[in-house]
């Protein structure tokens, strides 16, 4: 059995002010993500190191500001109208990657027209960069010692303590389990595929599809948020609810993009 090491979210405490390894985690992301967006950019007609620093920073203010309001919208709204200024406390987590992705959809949207590039040629080379925050971000939950999974004897279960039964009780790791798959992994299929040439859209279209399977899945083993619980058969988090539109539209889109390619392929051919 593993046992969870009590780790200090506090990275560096100067008293005046605190470094919180949540927010480190979120700073190696971007740096993690501009060194692979300037590799991929080298390998891309209408990419430049500057462009990428530039979309970096719109995809920045996405995710900070998107993955909080969606938090907060989406997840905890009553909380946050009777505390607000709890809002800028983000050090204590309280992100959500849908209302995050939102953020970062409507970044590339404004993005991609003052480059006058389309959305999914920007969406396609942002797609294999968002696993790396997600691996990080996952990381930071982890080291903050939330979004535990349910109460497991399984051999992959972590000791750890719950203040609210006041013991010690082994729970899924689940956020070590979202930073393998909607991390490691997604990262890993999404670089393969954006290795060669795909129609626009698709690979935005198999992020989509990819992080809704894994977080779909995911949600089988983690706790519900406990002001929402399950939405209903006892098993529907409000985290597959809002994977299920995620999965539709990669399918959708892929299957649009793939379509359309072939019929441009017809008719040149014609």
């Amino acid at each position: 059995m593993w046992h969870y090491p009590n780790l200090d979210p506090v990275a560096l405490d100067l008293g005046f002010f605190q470094i919180h390894w949540y927010g480190l985690m979120y700073l190696l992301a971007f740096l993690l993500g501009w060194w692979y967006g300037v590799w991929r950019a080298r390998k891309l007609v209408d990419w430049t190191t500057e462009r990428v620093g530039d979309l970096l920073f719109y995809i920045a203010m996405g995710v900070i500001l998107g993955g909080r309001i969606g938090y907060i919208l989406f997840y905890d709204l009553a909380f946050y109208l009777d505390q607000p200024m709890a809002i800028f406390h983000v050090w204590q987590g309280g992100m959500s990657f849908h209302g995050g992705l939102i953020g970062v959809t409507l970044a590339m949207w404004l993005f991609a027209r003052k480059v006058n590039l389309s959305l999914f040629q920007v969406a396609d080379f942002v797609a294999p960069l968002i696993p790396i925050g997600l691996l990080t971000g996952r990381i930071g939950n982890f080291i903050n010692g939330e979004l535990w999974g349910k109460v497991t004897d399984s051999p992959l279960g972590m000791a750890v303590y719950d203040p609210s039964l006041q013991q010690v009780v082994v729970k899924y790791p689940t956020q070590l389990l979202e930073a393998l798959l909607e991390g490691a992994v997604l990262f890993i299929l999404l670089a393969w595929y954006a290795n060669k040439p795909r129609p626009d859209g698709a690979i935005a279209g198999l992020f989509l599809l990819g992080y809704g399977v894994f977080r779909f899945f995911v949600e089988f083993y983690r706790m519900p948020d406990a002001h929402i619980g399950y939405l209903a058969w006892d098993w529907l988090t409000m985290g597959q609810v809002l994977s299920l539109p995620m999965i539709l539209a990669g399918i959708g889109l892929m299957v649009w993009r793939y379509s359309n390619a072939k019929k441009q392929i017809v008719f040149s051919n014609n």
